[in-house]
């Protein structure tokens, strides 16, 4: 694995994180590096940190307020 590579795992702690969960991962940066962006996308999808995940979510919260705001009524 080459060290620019290493240095941007190391800058997130959510990469880190899905490593250890997904340890397959090692093996596929150590031999091709240029899947990085294969992996930050993969990390996105699973974490849900997608701009349209994010607003599903906002979406949920709002229903679910509405929800306690009718049945508080």
């Amino acid at each position: 694995m080459t060290l620019e590579l290493q240095y941007q795992l190391k800058s997130n702690p959510l990469y880190i994180k899905y490593l250890r969960e997904n340890s397959y991962w090692y093996k596929l940066l150590n031999r091709n590096p240029q899947l990085f962006n294969n992996f930050v996308e993969e990390v996105k999808t699973n974490y849900r940190l997608r701009p349209s995940d994010r607003i599903s979510r906002a979406l949920e919260y709002v229903d679910m307020f509405q929800t306690i705001i009718s049945s508080l009524k």
